[in-house]
């Protein structure tokens, strides 16, 4: 099995697994300072446009979207997600689509591409190069993207089974430590079992490192890389960036800032 594939089936997995689709059940319309400032950023150019929201998951993205523009579709890649979306947003339509292939979108149809929440972490490198050409073709001239990457050199980087190598949550509660106890107790086996196992991806070339990830019990891995690499592959498909964001607060970076803290970055580009 390739390596790429290996990690579209291991992220697939996570993404049906019983725990996300209850998470993404429940899942509200939070955001984090950099996402509703890069959202902020690009308001006024893309009002009223059409919006295409990308892995939009259980609809974390929807009503804020849509306060830009009610032309807007939103797909993801998988049916969990959509069947999801669409019973949390029932007045929208949802399609199982993968942002690698956006075939079904003419050329110039969008003022407005979102793919939050790091979802184009989630697919190797020759497909993240493939999802950044088709926004940009699907792009209106003109047209924004906003999306979030992980920070090759942030914390969650350097995360490790010492993540779960603490004692459970003392609570007054027995009942409640009981769960705390109880939870550490399978979480650990299963977090060492998919750390050895999902580690065996992990490699750093070029600016990325692809590496497996704490969320989900160490149950995914993706993609992280650094602000000059992705400014880099940006400008190689015709996307001019206009601003990036860290997820910690609402400005945008200067050259020279420190990013050592921030844990993934959302990016603003133009369509050229």
């Amino acid at each position: 099995m390739s390596t790429a594939v290996a990690q579209d089936t291991i992220n697939r997995k996570a993404w049906r697994s019983w725990g996300a689709r209850r998470w993404f059940k429940i899942l509200s319309d939070w955001t984090d300072p950099g996402e509703a400032a890069a959202l902020a950023f690009v308001a006024d150019a893309v009002r009223d446009t059409p919006i295409l929201d990308v892995g939009v998951g259980g609809g974390r993205t929807v009503p804020m979207l849509r306060k830009l523009s009610q032309h807007y579709e939103a797909i993801d890649y998988m049916p969990e997600m959509v069947e999801i979306c669409q019973h949390n947003h029932p007045d929208i339509r949802v399609s199982q689509m993968d942002a690698r292939d956006l075939s079904a979108f003419e050329d110039n149809t969008f003022g407005l591409v979102v793919f939050s929440f790091n979802g184009i972490d989630a697919v190797d490198y020759a497909g993240r190069r493939a999802v950044l050409a088709e926004f940009a073709r699907v792009l209106r001239p003109g047209g924004m993207l906003v999306f979030s990457t992980h920070n090759l050199h942030g914390p969650t980087y350097r995360e490790n089974l010492t993540q779960f190598l603490r004692l459970p949550a003392w609570s007054n509660n027995p009942i409640r430590l009981g769960f705390n106890v109880a939870r550490t107790v399978v979480n650990l086996p299963l977090a060492t079992i998919n750390y050895l196992r999902n580690s065996q991806l992990n490699r750093e070339f070029d600016g990325y490192a692809v590496r497996v990830c704490a969320a989900h019990k160490f149950g995914i891995v993706i993609v992280y890389t650094d602000v000059p690499t992705q400014l880099r592959e940006l400008k190689a498909c015709g996307l001019q960036t206009e601003a990036v964001f860290g997820n910690l607060n609402d400005k945008a970076f200067q050259p020279g800032d420190p990013l050592d803290d921030v844990n993934w970055f959302h990016f603003v580009a133009r369509k050229l």
